[in-house]
């Protein structure tokens, strides 16, 4: 269903000009949502959107750096809806796959009214990378474990990452 995944995370890295941190986030964000929705059993349109929407879904951050000083949630919602309406413009998906890949763009700090599983797991793999990369407290891993995931896999990366009882190396 990818016209060419490879080349759409070629695009995107040629968009981060340089930016490893954006590069390596998004890299991991995609190969957490296609582990999650493989996983999961999504439907291969599904899938699409989701791994699609991974790659894409931080489009905004040079722009929000350059405008606001800062990447804020909220600020790439809203700058990346037009950004990645241009950036999937010349795609060979349907005009009904490209909106759902813009609405989630726009969508992917929402956490209420999660509609689909696309939303779900990316919303699940964007936080199992921002966690690491916050260096977020144990007690918001918790909430945040409680309150919005759902899916097994997810729920299961999330434990074993993050709140199984570490060994030390003797």
């Amino acid at each position: 269903m990818i016209e060419n995944i490879s080349a759409i995370i070629q695009k995107m890295i040629d968009m981060s000009n340089g930016n490893l941190h954006d590069i390596n986030h998004f890299m991991k964000v995609y190969a957490f949502s296609r582990m999650i929705g493989l996983q999961e059993g999504l439907p291969e349109i599904t899938q699409t959107i989701l791994e699609v929407t991974a790659v894409i879904h931080d489009i905004a951050c040079p722009l929000c750096r350059e405008k606001y000083g800062n990447t804020n949630g909220k600020f790439q919602e809203q700058e990346g809806i037009l950004l990645a309406r241009s950036f999937l413009s010349d795609m060979k998906l349907s005009d009904e796959t490209k909106e759902r890949i813009i609405y989630l763009v726009g969508h992917h700090h929402t956490y209420t009214d999660i509609d689909g599983m696309d939303y779900q797991i990316l919303l699940e793999a964007d936080f199992l990378v921002n966690a690491d990369e916050s260096k977020m407290s144990l007690t918001a891993i918790k909430t945040a474990r409680e309150r919005f995931f759902k899916t097994k896999v997810g729920i299961g990366l999330l434990d074993s990452m993050y709140l199984k009882e570490r060994k030390t190396k003797s």
